[in-house]
């Protein structure tokens, strides 16, 4: 395992910034799992306010953009002054919530997405079989005046190591980390349905690879 001592300024700003190059700027270049980092045996654990917490996401059709939130289950964030050194995170798949839609219509899309619909388990979370997904914190860049936060996200028992843009507040006991919007590619963990990469579909019926999401943590010692 390799120790990683990850140096988070306190009022990092997050300005745009390119994560890979693909078409989509702040689209994250995902890649093999790596190690986790591990914290010094002087951190503090900051514990996650799951209530405070949450990741929005972006879905997208040719004709349509839904939008939604995803709580986290649990987190804890291991802190040195403020030298973030490690992190472990589990998000609720069973919580997605669709901000966009109301009544019937957000109930069949959040049932669509979860897996939870006759038929559908596997298009897209299969939350029935895979109700949890994880984030473990494996590195972190600066690039300029930008933190940039390394970890493995696994989703379906598929790990894959991304990175995004992030900044970091302290305020007494209390640490917020938010991101700036990035986006993963969900083909990258298996997630195919309706990708017209991989399926015979006419285009303005294709769903987006791309899956925009926002994190914002608050976190307590």
């Amino acid at each position: 395992m390799k120790h990683n001592f990850l140096k988070i300024t306190g009022m990092a700003a997050v300005i745009a910034f390119t994560v890979a190059c693909k078409d989509n700027k702040n689209e994250v270049n995902a890649v093999a799992e790596e190690d986790a980092a591990v914290a010094t045996a002087e951190a503090v654990t900051y514990n996650v306010d799951v209530a405070s917490s949450n990741i929005a996401w972006v879905g997208s059709k040719p004709t349509e953009d839904h939008t939604g939130n995803i709580a986290l289950q649990s987190g804890m964030i291991k802190v040195n002054g403020e030298v973030v050194e490690s992190g472990e995170f589990i998000i609720d798949m069973t919580s997605i919530e669709v901000t966009d839609l109301e009544g019937e219509s957000a109930m069949n899309l959040k049932g669509h997405l979860e897996g939870t619909l006759a038929d559908k388990e596997t298009d897209f979370f299969n939350t029935p079989k895979y109700p949890t997904a994880k984030f473990v914190v494996t590195g972190l860049k600066t690039k300029g005046v930008l933190t940039v936060l390394e970890g493995n996200l696994t989703l379906k028992d598929v790990t894959k190591n991304v990175s995004f843009p992030v900044g970091v507040k302290y305020d007494g006991a209390k640490m917020m980390l938010s991101s700036e919007e990035f986006t993963i590619d969900r083909t990258d963990w298996g997630i195919q349905y309706g990708s017209s990469n991989f399926t015979d579909i006419i285009a303005n019926k294709a769903i987006s690879d791309d899956i925009k999401l926002t994190v914002n943590l608050v976190a307590t010692k």
